[in-house]
């Protein structure tokens, strides 16, 4: 199964850390993990890796971001992001974060369902040919 293009599959997952190279130390020693580092311009994502397979990332909280705990984040891959956020309010679920595009990755959104559960949506590009 490709995760990047099954739909409602846990396609990534992320960590939002005010020490990102901490956890990648812990990580690291805990999982095996490896990272690649990406400059985000607002500082490294480190991409995880199991051999030569990326599985999710490492981060500091976006500037401007509300102060919170570390967390872990998962992605749902979708057909299409903007219809899953209408689906979403449809179903009376909220809409945290509308729908943007990630240069060289998809579209993504946050949304929170119902009860209180938030979660990411994201609809891959296709890979250049």
């Amino acid at each position: 199964m490709d995760v990047f293009k099954t739909v409602g599959a846990v396609s990534w997952t992320e960590l939002a850390t005010p020490n990102p190279a901490a956890a990648t130390e812990f990580y690291g020693q805990l999982f095996g993990w490896t990272f690649d580092n990406m400059d985000m311009g607002s500082g490294p994502y480190h991409v995880i890796k199991i051999g030569n397979d990326a599985i999710g990332g490492i981060m500091s909280p976006p500037p401007g971001a509300p102060t919170a705990p570390p967390r872990w984040g998962a992605y749902v891959t979708v057909a299409n992001c903007d219809d899953a956020v209408a689906k979403c309010t449809q179903l009376g679920g909220v809409v945290c974060m509308a729908p943007m595009d990630v240069p060289g990755v998809g579209r993504m959104a946050v949304i929170q369902d119902p009860q209180g559960g938030v979660i990411n949506v994201i609809s891959y590009l296709e890979p250049a040919a």
